[in-house]
């Protein structure tokens, strides 16, 4: 039996129990496009979810995690349709179930989001999510007649390349290290391979160092935007000092989305790959400096010579920027946020919805 809560937009407190199948939202009449998402309680699932439903779209989310409580209240406000799955991408039997005919467009955001230690204590499972349980969903996704697959990735699967070259394009070749950008490197190939052999549609977008609304701490994510770390010390009154400015070709995750939904409406695509950043860099000094601006007597720096850093970049370097002229060119599609300017579009998210968000700490 595939192991699924099924949650309705009604604000219920609780999922009921488990169902071997879908029901229907009783108050929705049926969008043109449904779209389901995997990892949909993840910000940037949240964010695509937000986005699609926006648009007046269909959407279903697929997570172990619930849907947070402030997600909810928001989504319920929005002109499309909204369920949520409770599930494990590693159970085959729960995601076949999920994929039912008449999915449009399937995302696979499903992820953990490994560091150093959980590499070496667990890689067997980030494996397992990261990589494996993509067959089934496509197996699945192929059995529906789904019309795409979106297959998020990540500028991780550059690897060193990014240290050792001033810009990234689609064509050069990877060199990951850790677990999260080898599969995620992996999952491009495969998705690209299956997908040429079972007559899918499977497109993989390279996501450039994401943040905004709706990040939160879930216990599959090792390393936190550092965005989201500085927002946290803002929000606990406490410094965020830097160990460097940071200076990276950052994307805010409702342009991700905004990408997805481009992805999404576009007909038969150049390409099977596609970066998604901004193009443009900027530092994290700045944007928490800019920050400060909503947090009256917030502080961000740098450190002094022989001081703690208390932001983690998650790296001892910053990566070279990644190349945008191919989404530009095959989808018209660029990043619509100024990169300092999205911190005041968070600050505002946050006094919205984010007081009753988890920021990390």
């Amino acid at each position: 039996m595939a192991r699924l809560a099924v949650r309705r937009r009604n604000r219920c407190a609780n999922p009921p129990l488990l169902f071997r199948r879908r029901r229907s939202l009783s108050h929705c009449v049926r969008p043109t496009v449904r779209t389901l998402i995997f990892g949909g309680a993840g910000f940037v699932g949240l964010n695509i979810a937000e986005t699609l439903l926006r648009a007046g779209q269909e959407v279903v989310t697929f997570d172990r995690s619930p849907i947070p409580a402030a997600a909810t209240d928001a989504f319920a406000a929005l002109p499309g349709c909204f369920t949520a799955l409770t599930g494990d991408v590693t159970d085959e039997a729960a995601v076949a179930s999920a994929v039912s005919a008449g999915t449009d467009l399937v995302v696979m955001g499903a992820a953990i989001t490994a560091g150093r230690e959980r590499d070496a204590s667990d890689p067997a499972t980030t494996l397992k999510v990261n990589l494996l349980a993509q067959v089934p969903i496509l197996a699945a996704a192929r059995a529906a007649g789904v019309r795409r697959v979106v297959n998020l990735s990540s500028a991780a699967a550059y690897g060193t390349a990014g240290e050792r070259l001033p810009e990234l394009d689609e064509a050069t070749p990877g060199d990951p290290v850790g677990l999260y950008a080898i599969t995620k490197w992996a999952s491009e190939r495969v998705g690209a391979r299956l997908g040429d052999l079972w007559g899918l549609d499977v497109v993989s977008l390279r996501l450039s160092g994401v943040f905004g609304p709706w990040e939160h701490a879930t216990g599959v994510r090792d390393t936190l935007s550092p965005h989201c770390q500085v927002l946290a010390a803002a929000v606990a009154g406490e410094p965020a000092i830097l160990p460097r400015p940071g200076l990276r070709d950052w994307i805010y995750a409702p342009d991700v989305a905004d990408a997805v939904l481009a992805v999404a409406g576009a007909g038969t695509l150049g390409h099977g790959v596609y970066n998604v950043s901004t193009g443009r860099r900027f530092t994290l000094l700045d944007w928490g400096q800019r920050l400060a601006q909503a947090f009256p007597g917030f502080v961000c720096r740098l450190a002094e010579p022989g001081e703690a850093a208390t932001i983690d970049f998650h790296g001892p370097s910053d990566r070279a920027p990644m190349a945008v002229a191919r989404i530009a060119q095959d989808l018209g599609w660029a990043a619509k946020t100024e990169g300092l300017g999205s911190a005041d579009r968070l600050a505002a998210w946050w006094h919205t919805h984010g007081r009753t968000m988890e920021t990390g700490r």
